[in-house]
């Protein structure tokens, strides 16, 4: 195992890529410690701002409040990051495999255009949780990210593939313009959920403000949801026996899009 810990805030956002465990697999700490890392506009070593105990291991435990710490497992694709305390921006970005989990707070785009893996956060995301990137046309394109806090906004948006489970509330346009994948927020939906949507699934147990380029079709008992629900109590969510065996109102949209998404409604009746 191989832990970092943050010796002192940076001045400016630092920019750590380079912590992930592709990186530090089979390093010494002094190999470790004279990675790159970017501090404004400066080039400084990881040793700079971390103390590193442990040679290189695809199991990194991170200590220390690293709000203003970027980029921690983007990329990654084996081994596990584990977090204690809040993270900053774009935490396992374009991922590919492996697990990230975060105890405490993560900035905005954790997750973005991921491609594979599991990122837990037991605090708040920001903005932009498993999305794309501005000008991109892809987000996150398989793997599954759980949030035991509230999300911000546009969670999903543009997504492909996966799943992202939001036990707090969500923010507006939620799966705005997503092609496949399913979102499910255990609480409250922001302003215009599923905005622009051509396929994949939005659920929710709170009866949201929807767009009028949704169109109810009926209520029913999805299969499908029934069995992802049962996946997530065996990870520890504490999935309520109603919503396993309720029903659902179904609405399809956007209809000013392909029309071929769905957002289902926890049927409280």
């Amino acid at each position: 195992m191989t832990t970092l810990t943050l010796k002192a805030q940076p001045p400016a956002p630092l920019e750590a890529d380079c912590i992930t465990p592709d990186n530090l697999l089979g390093k010494t700490a002094a190999e470790i410690s004279g990675l790159s890392v970017v501090c404004g506009n400066e080039t400084n070593r990881l040793g700079d701002w971390f103390t590193v105990a442990g040679d290189g291991a695809d199991d990194i435990v991170i200590e220390g409040d690293l709000a203003r710490v970027k980029h921690i497992g983007a990329g990654m694709s084996q081994g596990q990051i584990t977090v204690h305390g809040d993270v900053g921006m774009h935490l396992g970005a374009g991922m590919h495999g492996g697990e990230i989990i975060a105890h405490g707070n993560a900035g905005d785009w954790a997750g973005a255009e991921m491609t594979g893996g599991l990122i837990r956060i037991t605090g708040n995301a920001g903005h932009g949780l498993g999305g794309a990137y501005r000008g991109s046309r892809r987000g996150m394109n398989r793997g599954l990210i759980m949030v035991e806090g509230n999300a911000g906004n546009e969670v999903g948006a543009t997504m492909r593939r996966g799943l992202i489970v939001v036990l707090g509330n969500v923010g507006d346009f939620a799966g705005a313009f997503m092609t496949a994948g399913s979102i499910i927020c255990f609480g409250q939906l922001g302003a215009r959920p599923g905005a622009g949507m051509k396929h994949g699934t939005i659920v929710t147990f709170y009866s949201p403000e929807l767009l009028p380029t949704f169109r109810y079709d009926c209520v029913y008992q999805p299969g499908f949801l029934r069995l992802i629900l049962q996946s997530l109590r065996a990870r520890g969510v504490p999935v309520k026996d109603e919503y396993l065996a309720g029903q659902y109102r179904r609405y399809s949209g956007d209809l000013n899009a392909l029309g071929k998404g769905e957002i289902l409604v926890y049927d409280q009746r």
